[in-house]
This record gives C-alpha cells, structure tokens and sequence, in this order.
C-alpha cells in the first residue's frame, strides 16, 4: 500500500471524520499522516478497508482489553476522564504502537471495520415509514454489511427529532435522538411499520455473545463518544434477547437464495449504510442488477448510501415501475440527515 497515498488518507480523514466529532482522533491523524513508521504499520490493513478507522480501532481495543500502558490515560473512554491532548500525546501512540507492534498488525489483517451506529436507524425510521405508507405491505428486511445485526431492530426503537415527541416503540429502552434538516415528515406520527422477517448478510458477522466481539465493535467508537458507547450497550443487550438471522458470506451473491424465503405478502426492503464504499466497482453495478432482478418479481425498495456519493438514496421497483429519490446529506454518526420528501 503506498504510503504517500495513506498519507493523505489520514488528513482526509481527520478533516472529514474526525474534525467537530473527535478532537484525539484528529489530532493523533494528522500526526500519523506525518510519521512513516506508523504509515507502515497501517500499511498491514486488509485491502477494501478503512486503514484509519482500523488503526485507531486496533490501538482502542489493546487498551481496552489487556494492555497497561500511559497511552490509556489520554483516552477519556478507558479513564472516564475529559479528552486532554498535549506535547507527549503522540509520542505516547508511536511508543504503544512500536511495542504491540505484533499485536497490531494481528488486528489488521483480522479484524474489519464494521460499526454498529444504532443512531443511524434514526433516519431509517422515516424511510421504512414512508415505505409503509407507500405499498400498505409488511416489511421484510434484508440488510448488507450487518455486522451485528443492531440495526435490523430499528423498529424496537424510539426515536425524537429535536422535540418532545416520541416516535417508535413507545417503551424502548434504546432512545435515539436526531436532527432533521428540512420538514419533518408527517408520517412520523403513524404507527410504527410491521415487519414480516429480518435477515442480516455479512462477509464475517460478529457475534455479540462472544467478548472479543463485543469489545471489538466497542472499540471502534470513538474515545470521547460516551453516549455512542451507551446506546450501542443498550441495543446489545436488547439484541441478545431478540435475536434475527443472522448469515455469512458475501451479501451480494447471497441476495438470490434469501429472495426465495422472503414471504410473498410482503415488500422487499434491502438496505445498507456506510459499507458500500468498501465495494469494488463491479460489486456495486452486480447488486445494482440484483435489485433490477428481484423487481422483475415482486417489490423491491433499495435504500443506501455511500455507494455513488455520502447522499441517502431510496431506489424502488413497484408494479414494474422503476424509482429512484434522494433522501439527503446525513451525519455518519446519524446526528442529524437531511430530509427531501417525495
């Protein structure tokens, strides 16, 4: 992996990511965009994953798991202290990263990034809503790049957008609040939207039962995003008692066996959020013509972004007639999206 390339995947990262969201993260980017050892090092990632995303995972979970090193003390999710950031801050990474070198570089070419950010299923709500709403069918859910599957449970949720209105599961006990830019939709206010089935396809589906799992998808939110951490422990406990299927293997080939278990009565919703930018080209256009197929035969919605551009899209195929609305801009952390009603 060249590292000059890498180099600017670091400052793109601590511009675009990290900047506003994670000032430790930022800062400890910019620094490694600048230091070739730890280019190297990252260097290790698996190809088609998200190196700084990675990186900094791998380094959070030795911490978190059974490493006794000064570097904790400047991770406020270790200590439970405030973020602080000074001269010794990087020196302290690169002397971590140059003892559990071994260690790391193991995590790189094991591990994948595969975030569970329950706050995304804020704007998923809307979207399966105005669905609903659309086709007057239940939903059968199929989504790609499950992970753990968190996300399948949207409709076990209760939502608030920036008012004291509840929308959801009104006894919840995992409570998402987002901000909408433009007009809240008005369908909010319906019940939430059945669900005929569920079903969560993953190159390597992490199981939540298993501790090195579950502090793996931990790791990977962000030292300072405590409520992040809060929500992805609630909807975890609430997953191990409301299991779904759960099957792994590549998502895209899999589409046509699960197409044919899908009960007939219902609508198809395939969806995916932030994991298409890890897919080559011709995986893109080959799901792409999956959807075109199972719309030949029953409904289909396909509802993603970060495929074409960082927008949330909602293509559909109804009674044969083809579809295609954007949503909008939305936070990768599900903070805030944009709405466009169609």
């Amino acid at each position: 992996m060249d590292i000059s390339a890498l180099s600017k995947t670091f400052q793109h990262f601590a511009a675009r990511e990290c900047k506003g969201s994670s000032e430790l993260y930022e800062y400890l980017s910019l620094k490694i965009s600048e230091d070739e050892d730890i280019l190297a090092l990252s260097a290790n990632a698996q190809k088609g994953q998200p190196v700084p995303n990675l990186l900094l995972g791998a380094v959070h979970y030795l911490l978190w798991t059974r490493i006794d090193h000064p570097l904790k003390t400047y991770y406020p999710s270790v200590t439970g202290n405030a973020v602080r950031i000074d001269d010794a801050t990087f020196t302290m990474f690169k002397s971590f990263c140059s003892l559990y070198r071994e260690e790391i570089i193991s995590l790189l070419k094991e591990k994948r990034v595969q975030t569970n950010e329950v706050r995304r299923c804020a704007y998923l709500y809307p979207v399966f809503s105005m669905i609903y709403q659309r086709v007057e069918k239940p939903l059968s859910l199929i989504e790609i790049g499950t992970s753990a599957g968190l996300q399948l449970l949207w409709d076990q949720y209760s939502y608030s957008y920036g008012t004291e209105e509840v929308f959801g599961h009104p006894h919840s006990l995992v409570h998402l609040t987002s901000r909408i830019k433009g007009k809240p939709p008005s369908f909010l206010h319906e019940s939430v939207p059945p669900v005929a089935s569920r079903i969560g396809l993953d190159l390597h589906v992490s199981d939540l039962r298993t501790d090195e799992d579950y502090v793996w998808l931990k790791s990977l939110i962000w030292p300072e995003h405590k409520e992040r951490r809060e929500l992805f422990e609630n909807a975890a406990a609430y997953f191990r008692n409301n299991p779904v299927n759960l099957l792994e293997g590549d998502g895209v080939a899999l589409l046509s066996e699960v197409i044919r278990n899908i009960p007939e009565d219902s609508v198809v919703c395939l969806f995916h959020t932030h994991v298409a930018n890890q897919f080559p080209e011709e995986l893109k256009n080959e799901l792409m013509e999956k959807v075109k197929s199972i719309g030949r035969k029953r409904d289909v919605f396909h509802i993603y972004n970060n495929m074409w551009d960082r927008k949330l899209h909602v293509d559909s195929i109804v009674n044969g007639v083809e579809s295609s609305h954007t949503i909008g801009e939305t936070d990768g952390h599900g903070r805030w999206f944009e709405w466009n009603e169609w």
